[in-house]
């Protein structure tokens, strides 16, 4: 079962960075004011300070990585308050591979979690399901992308927005990722959560759902240790310790 404190074994460590392949469906949503989802699976120390002008839910299907290929979810409720300054932090992460879970972990302090991944494609648009001993956490349905193709270059994202902290073990962890390729709009026509394993969203307005596409291009994303990268697919590089804390920028 996809909890938080089940004990993964021992993999291949891959250390940063990282250079990934692959494409996302990312979805821009609005939360009511004291919905639990805003704080759930949020470390205690920071849920108080949890605030949001709107959340991501992303669905990425990784096709080349360090640690091979894996597909995974994640959500951002919001920006929290790490001390020196506010960023946005995951608060739920489910990968489909342990090496992915570990990885993630040491390297970034990303609270990966493992479950199962059933993705498909056919002429309407995206099907995924996520599982975990046969109990279904989250399934989401998505439209074909429709419209104009346009550019996506993460450095477009103010830099406030685009660093990402995340607390774990005792220890702060900063990352930036970054990222180019192309996106198009799509809609989400279904969606349905167990919130005892995942941020029940279902009371959430979509802003917006974008498909980000990897044919014919390759999309990036690095995080940076001590400064801002270029990117040209997805990276993740190492983070520096610092007493007390581990920072990246």
């Amino acid at each position: 079962m996809a909890q938080c404190n089940e004990v993964p074994p021992d993999v291949a460590r891959c250390p940063a960075p990282w250079s990934l392949r692959g494409h996302a469906w990312m979805v821009a949503l609005r939360l009511p004011a004291g919905d639990p989802a805003r704080t759930a699976f949020v470390p205690a120390d920071l849920c108080a300070t949890v605030k949001s002008a709107f959340a991501v839910l992303m669905c990425v299907a990784y096709d080349e990585a360090p640690c091979g290929p894996y597909r995974e979810l994640l959500f951002i409720p919001g920006t929290m308050d790490f001390g020196e300054a506010r960023h946005p932090s995951i608060s739920r992460i489910l990968v489909s591979t342990w090496d992915s879970v570990v990885n993630g972990r040491s390297n970034w302090g990303i609270p990966k979690d493992r479950a199962d991944f059933d993705w498909a494609r056919n002429k309407d648009g995206d099907r995924w399901r996520v599982t975990s001993d046969g109990r279904e956490l989250c399934a989401f349905e998505f439209t074909g992308p429709t419209g104009v193709r346009l550019p996506f270059r993460s450095s477009w994202v103010p830099r406030g927005l685009g660093t990402l902290a995340q607390r774990r073990d005792g220890r702060t962890y900063y990352y930036r990722p970054e990222a180019t390729g192309s996106l198009r709009l799509c809609r989400l026509r279904r969606w349905c959560f167990d919130r005892e394993l995942f941020p029940d969203l279902s009371r959430a307005s979509v802003l917006t759902a974008l498909r980000i596409e990897a044919s014919g291009w390759c999309s990036r994303w690095r995080v940076s240790s001590n400064e801002a990268m270029p990117g040209a697919a997805w990276q993740f590089a190492p983070a520096r310790l610092e007493t007390g804390r581990v920072a990246s920028l």
